[in-house]
């Protein structure tokens, strides 16, 4: 990791005391891969031009459930990936590294 001479702002300095307690690296990493598919689903759905009211039609949910996926405030389970992944015209794909 290259060294720079700048001191860390107490926020990162909170948050690397956080990560080095047991299980909240683990928990941190998990929530960054939600909001990766929470992201991801909101820049599909804003370059297919559609509202969130259209794709929770097109999922067979409530549009407050789309306004969640979309915040990262919901868990998605390999069923919704994969009714998301059809609704943008995508493959889901699912791998172990």
């Amino acid at each position: 990791m290259k060294q720079t001479n700048r001191k860390l702002t107490d926020v990162e300095r909170d948050l690397a005391d956080l990560l080095k307690r047991p299980g909240n690296k683990e928990m941190f990493d998990e929530y960054g891969r939600q909001l990766e598919l929470s992201y991801a689903m909101l820049q599909m759905r804003k370059r297919k031009k559609l509202s969130q009211a259209v794709v929770a039609k097109k999922l067979g949910t409530a549009q407050s459930n789309v306004a969640r996926m979309e915040a990262g405030n919901q868990n998605f389970s390999l069923a919704m990936l994969e009714k998301i992944a059809r609704v943008f015209g995508k493959k889901l794909v699912v791998e172990f590294r």
